[in-house]
């Protein structure tokens, strides 16, 4: 990545291990721009189920999702998401449309449009994006990579208590650590860049770390980080 000064920094891990909430903290720190691909895919799912395309049809929503253009904006603690000029951000953040991203990120067409995005968003460095196949599909060659794993009960626990800062919730915890290995399963089996950690990428288990913890160890790997005595060695 050589002539670019402002650095591409990729965090992988699977749904509910914090990668959204530690990326948003570095991005804001560093002052770089913050990219939530996960909410790309659910975009896609939610202009599915508004257009009425069945998430089975691989091919209709391969379409819908190569048409479709997406937009991120704002400043990192309020990111807004636009598809085809319609602000969809809160409308997004659903157990429904998580469901049906689940579905629809494992379509070949669905993921080859998204990701042409996202390279297009971080080609110029000065960006922390996270999803699932950034460090080893959309940014191979990123200078940072970070896989931020946890356990399904660490997972669904955090899952289950962001429900209720929301508002009542009527799933059970045992059913959102079941979707949570579901989705697991999909995300590692699928055909088209499955869930995986990078070689080179630092590994993270996050279950017992507070989140200052794991955004230091990221923030050491950064060139010219002063050298820090309290990393958890995790790496493998």
């Amino acid at each position: 990545m050589a002539g670019r000064e402002r650095l591409i920094i990729a965090i992988d891990g699977p749904a509910g291990a914090g990668k959204s909430t530690i990326a948003r903290e570095i991005a804001r720190r560093l002052g770089y721009l913050f990219i939530n691909t996960g909410a790309m895919y659910r975009a896609i799912a939610w202009k599915a189920l508004a257009e009425g395309v069945a998430l089975e049809d691989a091919g209709a929503v391969g379409t819908l999702a190569q048409r479709a253009v997406i937009e991120l904006s704002g400043p990192v603690d309020a990111l807004e998401v636009e598809i085809d000029g319609q602000v969809v951000t809160r409308a997004i953040v659903t157990p429904e449309i998580s469901r049906a991203a689940s579905i629809v990120s494992a379509i070949p067409a669905v993921r080859r449009a998204l990701v042409a995005q996202q390279q297009g968003l971080g080609a110029e460095g000065g960006v922390v994006m996270e999803g699932r196949d950034i460090g080893t599909h959309v940014f191979p060659n990123a200078d940072i990579k970070v896989f931020l794993d946890a356990t399904a009960e660490a997972r669904a626990r955090r899952r289950w208590l962001e429900e209720q800062q929301r508002g009542p919730t009527s799933l059970p915890l045992a059913q959102i650590q079941t979707e949570i290995e579901e989705r697991d399963a999909r995300d590692r089996s699928r055909a088209d860049s499955p869930l995986v950690q990078a070689a080179d990428a630092l590994y993270l288990d996050s279950s017992e770390m507070t989140i200052e913890g794991v955004i230091e160890a990221i923030l050491a790997r950064l060139p010219g980080a002063s050298d820090r005595t309290n990393q958890p060695d995790q790496e493998r």
